[in-house]
């Protein structure tokens, strides 16, 4: 008779996954910053930098600050902070497109620094307030007083330069914008732009060099990419008259429900610098007020982006709907509509989760959980959706979503994300915000 066979591996404990967690980010770090990765991402991006703070403020609080700095002193003087700041240390053809491409310097009041001219959803202000809450002291109080006019200045962009619908909410210009660049949200905005697939032949992709091309946005897809960056880099990155000439215009939930957290945060920093919260809070109230009126549908009971070229909403039902949670100030009813949403057959959520949480509504025929923000888990979503329903009074709903979230790095370790059904880690293994976003959840229970 043959023996049976014996228990599987141990499970990590939490101390060997925070040592997993910090070995990953002290291999990431740059001198002044840390890289999303070594292989995929090579420079500094922004929506990154603001989850690595979160994290790194637990283990390295003078790195959770540099990391902010370093990123902000790369804003440009419209308030713009830039999604990529290149570091010039690198070789020509390190990235794809790099600095040569977005060609920022030939951009009116761009800074010093090489950088794209696209931006990503605005969550630093919150980064800023949890690493000072977590770790307070006289430092950190004057870290936030050197942030606070740069984080005004970039609601100030956001709110004014962007409300290209005219109701007070942020346009996104590019998919990129969104941080989920390859969601099928995008998918009918993307396809009225015009772009030739054989123009990808004049480039090296440097994404599919390090990763499976079938998990990456398809040469189509980088067509688009490329075509609308170069409208928008060829009207030197000017937000003027984006209606008349730009062709890629989206109010998106993420970025729009993370404009209205950072007007929370910023209520919070203010009495730390001196400054007064109340105009903070009335444009949080003013930008949820705006968000459900203009990107909530009722007959679906989820949020969705809204197309300005077509003024009407995009029907995919992708993660991004979920995202509004994280507005302390979301109506009850929106609340409860969301949570439905996310407890679904399409997410999974429960207090006890089989599988992790996708990134798109898994019973759509359209659902891809190999690739790229089309189906995949990803812990920046999850770790978003978290908070929100901590905020909202679902604390069993939030622990299994803290545990599914655990589960993903104790079966992969820190990938960039993962399977939705076997938690297999994809992409780019040890990944920053994974590493940094797993710190924060182990503080927490």
């Amino acid at each position: 008779m043959a023996a049976s066979a014996g228990p599987g591996p141990a499970a990590p404990t939490h101390a060997e996954l925070r040592r997993l967690a910090v070995a990953t980010l002290d291999g990431n770090w740059e001198h002044d910053h840390t890289v999303p990765s070594r292989t995929l991402y090579p420079h500094q991006w922004s929506w990154d930098s603001a989850f690595i703070a979160v994290g790194l403020v637990h283990v390295r609080p003078d790195r959770a600050w540099r990391e902010l700095r370093t990123l902000f002193a790369a804003q440009w003087t419209d308030g713009r902070v830039p999604h990529i700041v290149f570091n010039p240390a690198l070789r020509v053809g390190s990235y794809f497109p790099g600095p040569e491409f977005w060609n920022s310097a030939a951009a009116d009041g761009a800074p010093a620094a090489a950088t794209s001219g696209l931006v990503q959803p605005p969550v630093h202000a919150l980064a800023a307030w949890l690493a000072h809450r977590r770790a307070p002291s006289e430092e950190s109080a004057r870290a936030l007083r050197r942030l606070y006019p740069r984080l005004v200045a970039q609601q100030r962009y956001l709110t004014v330069h962007r409300d290209v619908g005219g109701a007070g909410l942020a346009c996104i210009v590019h998919p990129w914008e969104s941080g989920v660049d390859n969601s099928p949200a995008w998918d009918a905005p993307m396809a009225a732009v015009p772009a030739d697939v054989a123009v990808m032949r004049a480039y090296r992709r440097h994404d599919t060099a390090h990763a499976d091309a079938a998990h990456r946005p398809t040469d189509l897809d980088y067509a688009r990419y490329v075509a609308i960056v170069a409208a928008y880099r060829d009207a030197g990155y000017r937000d003027d008259d984006l209606a008349g000439r730009h062709p890629f215009l989206v109010e998106c939930p993420l970025v729009n429900a993370a404009l209205g957290a950072a007007e929370h945060a910023l209520a919070r920093i203010a009495p730390v610098v001196g400054a007064d919260p109340g105009p903070h809070r009335d444009r949080a109230a003013r930008i949820t007020e705006a968000l459900v009126e203009r990107l909530y549908d009722p007959v679906t009971g989820t949020f969705h982006p809204r197309d300005l070229r077509t003024d009407r909403l995009i029907p995919a039902r992708t993660a991004l709907g979920l995202m509004p949670l994280i507005l302390p100030d979301l109506p009850a009813r929106q609340v409860a509509a969301v949570v439905t949403e996310a407890c679904s057959a399409r997410f999974g959520l429960s207090a006890r989760m089989d599988r992790p949480l996708p990134s798109h509504d898994r019973t759509a025929p359209d659902f891809e959980p190999l690739r790229y923000w089309r189906g995949p888990s990803w812990m920046n979503l999850n770790w978003l959706l978290w908070r929100g329903l901590r905020g909202h009074g679902r604390p069993d709903l939030a622990a299994g979503l803290r545990q599914s979230m655990l589960d993903l790095v104790a079966t992969a370790g820190c990938h960039e994300y993962f399977h939705p059904d076997t938690r297999a880690g994809l992409g780019s293994p040890a990944f920053s915000w994974t590493a940094s976003l797993l710190l924060d959840v182990l503080a927490e229970s």
